[in-house]
C-alpha cells in the first residue's frame, strides 16, 4: 500500500482510527461493501496517483459506482481530519533557509470561472505556494489562489513575506523581483 498511498500502514490505521473518531457513532458514509480502511486507501491511491475509477473497481473488486462513493465520502473527512496539520504562516521558523515554490493544482474547466484559467500552464487550477525547509519538511502551505495568478503575485498575496529577511530563502525564476536567492539562468547564445 506504500507505493500507492504514499503512506505506511501504521498511518493509514492512525489516519483510519482520526476519521473514524470524527464521524462517532453517526451514519457511517462510506459504502459499506469496502468500509473505511479500504475506502481510505481507494481515496489516497486516486487523489495521489490519478488513478481512473474503473481500473480502482477492478483492483479493488467492485463497481466503478462504488469507487466513486467512497472517494465522494472520504475526501471531505479527509480535509476537515488533516486540516490542523496544514502548516500556516505563522509557523514558519524565520531563522531557517526555506525553499519556496508554487504549483497550479488542476481542475476541470469552469466556464463561469474565467479567473482559474492559466495562460502558461494552459489549463484551469489553482495556485498554491508551498515552502520547505531545506531537508524537505514542509514548512508551510498557502490559501489557493486563481490560477491565473502568477506564483510571485499569489506569494505577496499570502502574507508570507510580511517582515520577514527573506534574503536567504530559494526560489525559482517564477519569484525574479524578490529578495530570495533566485537561479542565474545564462542566455541563449551567450555568455
Amino acid at each position: 500500500m506504500y507505493h500507492t498511498t504514499d503512506l505506511a500502514r501504521d498511518s493509514l490505521e492512525n489516519l483510519s482510527a482520526a476519521i473514524h473518531q470524527q464521524v462517532g457513532g453517526g451514519r457511517r458514509p462510506w459504502p459499506p461493501v469496502l468500509g473505511l480502511f479500504t475506502s481510505l486507501v481507494v481515496t489516497l491511491t486516486y487523489l495521489r496517483r490519478h488513478r481512473v475509477q474503473a481500473e480502482l473497481a477492478e483492483t479493488f473488486g467492485v463497481s466503478q459506482s462504488t469507487i466513486s462513493r467512497a472517494i465522494a465520502a472520504v475526501t471531505p473527512l479527509l480535509g476537515s481530519v488533516l486540516a490542523d496539520h496544514i502548516p500556516a504562516v505563522d509557523d514558519v521558523d524565520d531563522q531557517r533557509r526555506h525553499i519556496i515554490d508554487g504549483t497550479l493544482l488542476p481542475c476541470w474547466s469552469w466556464a463561469s470561472q474565467p479567473g482559474l484559467h492559466s495562460k502558461r500552464h494552459r489549463r484551469t487550477g489553482v495556485n498554491v505556494q508551498v515552502a520547505c525547509t531545506l531537508d524537505g519538511s514542509l514548512a508551510w502551505v498557502s490559501s489557493p489562489f486563481e490560477g491565473r495568478h502568477h506564483d510571485f503575485h499569489c506569494l505577496k498575496q499570502s502574507g508570507i513575506l510580511e517582515g520577514r529577511d527573506t534574503t536567504s530563502w530559494l526560489a525559482d525564476k517564477g519569484y525574479i523581483g524578490s529578495d530570495m536567492l533566485i537561479p542565474f539562468h545564462k542566455p541563449r547564445k551567450r555568455e
